[in-house]
C-alpha cells in the first residue's frame, strides 16, 4: 500500500488564488484606521515579489497622508508595510509615511 501522495501546487495557481483573496479587502492600520480597499497588487514579474498594494476608494484619512501614487494617480502602499492578511489587510502605518 502506498503512502499519502504529496500535494503538488502550481505556484501560478497559488498566486492567482492569493490575488483573488486579497482583492477587495479593506486596508487598515494596526490602530484600526481605514485606508481604503485593495484594488490591485503590483509585483516583480521575474521574482514574483509583491511590491505595492494599489488602493481603491482611498479614505480621506489615506488622502491626507499624501502616500505615493503611480502614473495614473492611484494610491500605493508598499507591500513591505503589510503585517497581517485575513479579513482585513493590516499595515504598519509607520512604515508607509
Amino acid at each position: 500500500m502506498a503512502g499519502p501522495q504529496p500535494h503538488i501546487t502550481n505556484i501560478q495557481d497559488d498566486e492567482k488564488r492569493f490575488s483573488k483573496n486579497i482583492l477587495g479587502k479593506t486596508v487598515v492600520s494596526k490602530n484600526g484606521k481605514r485606508f481604503g480597499e485593495v484594488g490591485d497588487i503590483i509585483f516583480e514579474t521575474s521574482s514574483g515579489e509583491l511590491i505595492h498594494v494599489v488602493l481603491r476608494n482611498p479614505t480621506p484619512y489615506a488622502d491626507k497622508l499624501e502616500l505615493e501614487k503611480n502614473k495614473e494617480g492611484l494610491t500605493l502602499i508598499p507591500f513591505s508595510a503589510v503585517i497581517a492578511l485575513g479579513d482585513f489587510v493590516v499595515v504598519a502605518e509607520e512604515d508607509i509615511v
